[in-house]
């Protein structure tokens, strides 16, 4: 399956993050369609500070806040290119920046 452009799967966003996201900002569910799960992984990354590098163990605790499956959302993180990943060290690649 070709993976959708982030500006095009972000049209969605409010519908998307209405429903997989709750108002204490936790995931209800990790998205099993492509152009959604880009959405939640735009958000995902906006947890994380760019230039700045995280050890493994930090990068699994802001994921904890957000899903229990922590290794699930790192995997997709980096498999989509919004974390990059080197030694066991990560950093913000991608994703939209929030002005809000």
């Amino acid at each position: 399956m070709d993976r959708p452009a982030l500006t095009h799967a972000l049209e969605n966003r409010d519908a998307v993050l209405r429903a997989f996201v709750g108002a204490d900002g936790r995931l209800s569910a990790i998205p099993t369609k492509i152009a959604k799960r880009l959405v939640v992984l735009d958000l995902l990354a906006q947890d994380f500070e760019l230039g700045e590098i995280y050890p493994e163990a930090r990068v699994n605790e802001i994921l904890q806040r957000r899903h229990a499956d922590h290794a699930a959302l790192r995997r997709y993180l980096v498999e989509e290119g919004f974390l990059e990943r080197r030694d066991g060290t990560y950093w913000r690649s991608g994703g939209t920046v929030r002005l809000d």
